[in-house]
Parts: structure tokens; C-alpha cells; sequence
């Protein structure tokens, strides 16, 4: 158990390293790409975190040799978009409350479009409602519904990429790491620098879930327990540990862009692999899950609706978390 213990912490550490490297990255990408910062953050960064979990989504549902095996991958398409409702907000407003007076900035308060981030909210919490209703009735042509979630994302990632409200807020980045004293580093190197970041994520987030499947049974939790409640943390960790690197560098915006991405990415990619190669029915502990994330999405409609958004209630949704992890040792 130490050495699982050592690995997980290992394996942590990695990936918050590499997240830095490929927010590093991705920031250039996006301005190389002229697009705008919040879609950098929700296209872009979003996609590249959210593509492996999706690919392991897939391999689950249409080559699991199980039952079981199936079920996880459809768990996995519920449990992440509670994760990132709940936890990842949470931890914006953690880390602003934590650095707020070494990078001068009021605690109080997070920097984000909160109309942009309300618009996105009703569209994800609209396309999670009806995932979900897809999962409590039995049809035949349940399947072909699986291209509308794939067009939807296609739909969404078109508004957000031809948005131009805020383009010039990528002017001021650091230097690229492979390129520290570039200051105009070609599109080979800002490529290779963040698909290699990502392969890293990639790796040590399977090991780190790896860790995490092994101290679920010791900490005396059922498989499905820990699928349900230990998984979803660990394979959105680097959406959460992106979301510290830039509200660190005071780039909230960003992180909650990101955040708000990779839940769309979640409401459809995943979503429409399940549908496609299983029968989508969902279990109780799926239901449950499904229910806290629509609270936790009315919860930020009403955090969003000011100007401002204050950290200490993104701090709090996380606390429904807690209520799901209760709720399942109920039920």
C-alpha cells in the first residue's frame, strides 16, 4: 500500500507539472490560431483534456468484454461532468481564497464572463436532461440519437470558435518552455510542445486511476462505489489541476472556460459512445449522480447571475460532492 500510496502522489505531481506545460502551450496555440481566450479555454484546452477520458469511455463501452466493463464506461459518462460541476469549481475558489494576496488580487471576487458561463450552463444542463431521460426508457432506435449529441458538441464548438469578443486577452503570455527566448515561437514547436504535454497527462492520469482502483477495495469500498465515487475525481484531474495553474496566474477566465468545456465534451462525446454500443440504461447510483449535477448547475445559475462571481460560492457547490458520496453509501 505505500508503494500505491507513492505512486499516486507521484503521479499527481506529474500531472500537475505537465498541465502547466500544456496551459503554456494551448495559450499560444490559441493565439496562433487567433482565436478568443474563453474559447482557448473551452475548445481548445477542454478538448485536449478531455479526448483521453473520452477514448477510454469508448474502448469500455465497444470493447469491454462485460457487463460490467460497459457499465464503467457509463458511469464514467455520468460521474465526469458531476466532478466538474462540483469539485472543479470548488477548487477555483479554493486556490483564488488560498493566493489571493500573493498575486494582488481581491479574494472576494472572480474575473469570468458570467453571462457567456450562465448561456453555457443552460445549454449543458438541457443536453444532460435529456441524456439522462434517454437513460430511464427502452426504444430500439436508441442509437441513431447518439449522432445528435456528436452534431450538438459540433454546433457548440462552432459558436465558441467564431467568437471574437475577446481575442487580444491572449496578448501576454510567457514564453513557450521549449522556446523561452522566442518571442514569436513557430507552430511546430508550440504543437510539439503541447501534444507532448498531453501524452504525459495522458499516461500518468491512467496511472493515477490505476492507484486510485487499488485504494478504493482498501479503503473497504465496493468496485461500483469506487467507480462512482473515487473515479471521476481522478480522471478530471487535469481539468482541476488546470484550473489552479491559471487562477495561480490569475487567469480565471481561462480555468472556468476550461471547466465549463470540458462539461460539454462530457454532455456529448461520452454520452454518444454509450449510446451507440450499449442499451444506455442507467442504474441508481447513475440516477443519483445525475440528479446532484442538475442541483449543482442550478446552484452556479444563481452564482452566475451577478457581475461577479464570488469565490467562496464556487467554494461551496463542491460540498455537493459530499452529498452524492453520502447518497451512495444510502442507497
Amino acid at each position: 500500500m505505500i508503494w500505491t500510496v507513492a505512486l499516486l502522489i507521484a503521479s499527481a505531481a506529474i500531472i500537475y507539472l505537465s498541465c502547466e506545460t500544456f496551459v503554456n502551450g494551448v495559450e499560444w496555440l490559441g493565439q496562433k490560431l487567433r482565436v478568443s481566450q474563453t474559447a482557448t479555454g473551452t475548445i481548445l484546452a477542454a478538448f485536449g483534456t478531455a479526448l483521453p477520458e473520452s477514448v477510454v469511455t469508448l474502448v469500455a463501452v465497444a470493447f469491454g468484454g462485460t457487463a460490467a466493463q460497459k457499465e464503467i464506461g457509463v458511469g464514467a459518462a455520468i460521474g465526469g461532468p458531476l466532478a466538474l460541476s462540483t469539485v472543479a469549481y470548488a477548487v477555483v475558489g479554493i486556490t483564488l481564497l488560498a493566493t489571493a494576496r500573493r498575486i494582488g488580487r481581491d479574494k472576494a471576487h472572480v474575473e469570468a464572463d458570467t453571462r457567456r458561463l450562465r448561456r453555457d450552463q443552460l445549454w449543458f444542463l438541457a443536453i444532460f436532461v435529456f441524456k439522462i431521460a434517454l437513460g430511464l426508457v427502452v426504444f430500439s432506435f436508441k442509437p441513431v440519437l447518439g449522432i445528435a449529441f456528436l452534431l450538438a458538441y459540433a454546433v457548440y464548438c462552432w459558436k465558441e470558435l467564431t467568437a471574437t469578443d475577446d481575442i487580444d486577452g491572449l496578448d501576454e503570455l510567457e514564453p513557450l518552455k521549449l522556446r523561452p527566448h522566442d518571442s514569436s515561437p513557430a507552430m511546430f514547436w508550440i504543437a510539439v510542445q503541447t501534444l507532448g504535454a498531453l501524452a504525459v497527462i495522458f499516461l500518468a492520469s491512467r496511472l493515477f486511476v490505476r492507484q486510485i482502483e487499488v485504494i478504493g477495495p482498501w479503503l473497504g469500498l465496493a468496485p461500483q462505489l469506487t467507480a462512482l465515487l473515487l473515479s471521476p475525481i481522478a480522471t478530471e484531474l487535469p481539468e482541476i489541476m488546470n484550473a489552479v495553474i491559471w487562477v495561480r496566474q490569475r487567469k480565471e477566465r481561462l480555468a472556468l472556460a476550461n471547466i465549463s468545456g470540458a462539461m460539454m465534451i462530457q454532455a456529448t462525446v461520452p454520452t454518444a459512445f454509450g449510446l451507440f454500443f450499449t442499451s444506455w440504461h442507467l442504474a441508481t447510483q447513475s440516477i443519483i449522480a445525475a440528479g446532484v449535477t442538475a442541483v449543482a448547475i442550478v446552484f452556479l445559475q444563481r452564482a452566475f447571475k451577478a457581475p461577479q462571481v464570488h469565490s467562496r460560492e464556487l467554494v461551496r457547490v463542491g460540498w455537493l460532492y459530499a452529498v452524492f458520496a453520502a447518497l451512495l453509501l444510502v442507497f
